[in-house]
């Protein structure tokens, strides 16, 4: 089982890198337009199985306690739609005053701003063993109060308004999101016995349908027109982002893991990729409408195509480590257990 697990972690990263390697070669194949059609292919068929997936392996008594777990989903939430917009705006107003250009500020700006993904950040739940049913509630949860609270956002930190197809974007994430993880569990009732006797590879469905969305999300990087953009503010950005990633991980670990916190290292899990992912899939629609017609719309998003692929690509790398740390302090805190309770009885 081991060799196995590290055969498909080596295949992952290779599937990463050809990925990539592809959309730098052939971008037109993937770009929305394209003779893959991303704008059905991945935002609609690939997200809606990789939550069919979830609500197929998923434990329905796992998933109702996941809705229970108030403080869990209160930290995301607050730290995505709250914290996070609130500190780069600060870092922002520190980078202002350097050479770098203004637009791709503001783009720093909007990644701020951006709910969680419905796709990455539960995929690396569940590659480091995590809590998937925190990570699949928070990820769909936010994404529902991104459709209100990012476009608020985006005019309170920019000052740019527009007005926003709620209703579009509503049922789009009902559609891919909520009505695939309930069918999902729907025919989970009825075949659970053959799923837990034959071990469907669905994690490996996932990953190659994850691969499709960096593929394609590279696409849009590759092909992006980047007007009046000099090297060195990419470079830079390219450079903040990563480090604001790195440090927000960090920073969402250490929070969650202090005395008394109340959560599990399964939760720490969650909560590191839940907090830190931003979605491109409503993000890169929202600043199309939010930006609508603005010469500098190109600029403005290409922070944002530059930090989807990061944070896979850095969570992928990351997953081993993250995992390593949780299955380790799971036996501590199972010993412990253990020590308490003979003390106990003795």
């Amino acid at each position: 089982m081991r060799l196995l697990e590290r055969m498909r972690k080596e295949w992952f990263m290779i599937g990463i890198v050809l990925a990539i390697a592809g959309a730098k070669l052939k971008p037109s194949i993937g770009v929305n337009g394209g003779p893959l059609k991303p704008e059905i292919t991945v935002s609609y068929i690939a997200v809606a199985t990789i939550f069919f997936n979830s609500g197929l392996s998923l434990k329905t008594e796992e998933l109702t306690s996941a809705l229970v777990h108030i403080k869990l989903h209160l930290f995301i939430q607050i730290f995505t739609l709250a914290f996070f917009p609130a500190t780069i705006w600060l870092f922002l107003q520190l980078l202002s005053i350097t050479p770098i250009n203004e637009w791709l500020l503001k783009g720093l700006q909007t990644v701020g701003c951006m709910p969680p993904p419905v796709s990455s950040a539960v995929i690396l739940t569940k590659a480091v063993g995590g809590n998937e049913a925190a990570a699949i509630f928070n990820s769909a949860f936010g994404s529902f109060l991104g459709i209100v609270i990012t476009p608020l956002l985006l005019l309170l930190f920019l000052g740019s308004s527009s007005s926003v197809p709620f209703t579009s974007i509503f049922s789009q994430l009902f559609m891919t999101v909520v009505v695939p993880l309930i069918i999902g569990q729907i025919v989970r009732r009825y075949i659970k016995d053959w799923l837990e006797r034959e071990k469907l590879p669905l994690g490996a469905v996932s990953s190659s349908v994850l691969l499709l969305i960096i593929y394609t999300t590279f696409c849009d990087t590759f092909s992006n027109p980047s007007i009046d953009l000099d090297t060195v503010s990419l470079v830079l950005v390219l450079l903040i982002i990563f480090s604001v990633q790195l440090s927000f991980m960090l920073l969402t670990f250490l929070f969650s893991t202090r005395n008394n916190s109340g959560f599990t290292p399964a939760d720490t899990v969650a909560i590191i990729f839940c907090s830190t992912h931003k979605s491109l899939t409503l993000g890169i629609p929202m600043l199309k409408i939010v930006f609508a017609g603005h010469e500098h719309l190109s600029l403005i998003s290409v922070p944002l195509l530059i930090y989807h692929p990061v944070q896979i690509l850095l969570g992928s790398v990351l997953v081993p480590t993250i995992k390593s740390w949780m299955v380790s302090r799971q036996k501590i805190l199972s010993s412990s257990e253990h020590h308490v309770v003979l003390s106990y009885r003795e």
